[in-house]
């Protein structure tokens, strides 16, 4: 099969969104010789934030996603590139995931005034954040924090803390790191006070499904162990129902069992003002190929929900919480959620 001379990929224009795509097309020249072009696309998502309009209540999933795969169908693109966690769970009709490259750190961080943790926030701090899973897992701590809806990009957002406006803001530590601003992170927030949306930190390239040129590139991207992490942790949120309005994490890592790679899997399922929760962690074990990675992923992810929606998580998937859901995008109704904690 003769790959194609140059692949057009689709990208939205912030400056994430662009060095991410960047990151993408440069792998694709090194690993395989192809060259490669950006193409900017601007989606509704980008015209809502820069509008600062929420989109909590949104009439369609992916607001972030539509326009690139609108651009994929046409012709427009060969390819595009989103960050994992906007992609709707329920697949879309002529378009295949054809590699989900390395992952950063998934993460999220406190950005905050005077280099101050989130434990060290006085009572009655500003923190900025639109994401009800983060607003809903920082409630759960107890700190008598102000929590406050926040738009806009990097820049916009840390902005609002250097300008006095708030007193700190939570972001993904991915960005960040991308973005070579590491540095203006004050602290890293364990997955066990905050577990990251499902996703977070990987990146999905797509292709139209009847380009076996390009598909056979872009398999050459695709990281195994990211791939099935990644699988089970949009399992669990697609068997949840989750999205823009529940307050869902999960976070699944693989390591070395005593029989070869296992997957561990931990979700959460929140009350919207994290009043109540439901935890749940499972792992499973692999095998020794990795083609069967993703489906030994999505099993797990199957029966960990499952297991949540026996304790009752689904009466805590409830409508969002007060200001904006940020990219955690709703996905294709399919199920419930989760045992019932005071947290």
């Amino acid at each position: 099969m003769t790959a194609p001379a140059k692949l057009r990929i689709g990208t939205r224009r912030s400056a994430l969104a662009t060095t991410q795509s960047g990151h993408v097309a440069d792998a694709i020249t090194e690993l395989t010789g192809v060259e490669t072009v950006l193409v900017e696309i601007t989606t509704d998502g980008d015209r809502s934030q820069a509008a600062g309009t929420p989109l909590t209540g949104a009439p369609s999933t992916g607001v972030f996603v539509s326009a690139l795969r609108d651009a994929l169908l046409s012709g427009e693109v060969d390819v595009a590139v989103h960050s994992l966690k906007d992609l709707p769970t329920y697949a879309a009709d002529g378009i295949t995931l054809a590699a989900v490259p390395p992952r950063e750190d998934p993460r999220d961080v406190i950005v905050a005034r005077d280099g101050l943790t989130l434990g060290e926030l006085p009572v009655g701090s500003r923190l900025g954040t639109g994401s009800p899973r983060r607003v809903a897992q920082v409630e759960a701590l107890g700190l008598g924090l102000e929590i406050s809806g926040v738009r806009g990009n990097v820049d916009t957002r840390i902005g609002k803390v250097r300008s006095g406006e708030y007193d700190a803001v939570v972001l993904a530590r991915a960005g960040l790191a991308r973005l070579g601003r590491l540095e203006e992170a004050t602290e890293v927030l364990d997955p066990l006070q905050v577990l990251p949306a499902p996703g977070q930190g990987a990146l999905a390239v797509e292709c139209r499904s009847d380009d076996a040129a390009t598909l056979a590139v872009l398999a050459r991207l695709d990281d195994a162990g990211t791939h099935a992490a990644v699988t089970a942790e949009r399992v669990v949120m697609a068997r949840l129902e989750g999205g823009c309005a529940a307050p869902i994490g999960a976070l699944a890592e693989l390591a070395e069992g005593e029989d070869g790679p296992e997957i561990w899997l931990r979700a959460v399922v929140l009350s919207t003002d994290g009043a109540l929760s439901v935890r749940r962690s499972a792992s499973a074990e692999l095998g020794a190929d990795p083609a069967g990675w993703p489906a030994a992923a999505a099993a797990l992810g199957e029966a960990l929900a499952a297991e949540m929606l026996d304790d009752g998580a689904g009466d805590l998937v409830g409508p969002p919480a007060p200001g904006d859901p940020t990219t955690e995008t709703p996905v294709h109704p399919s199920a419930r959620s989760a045992e019932v904690h005071n947290a």
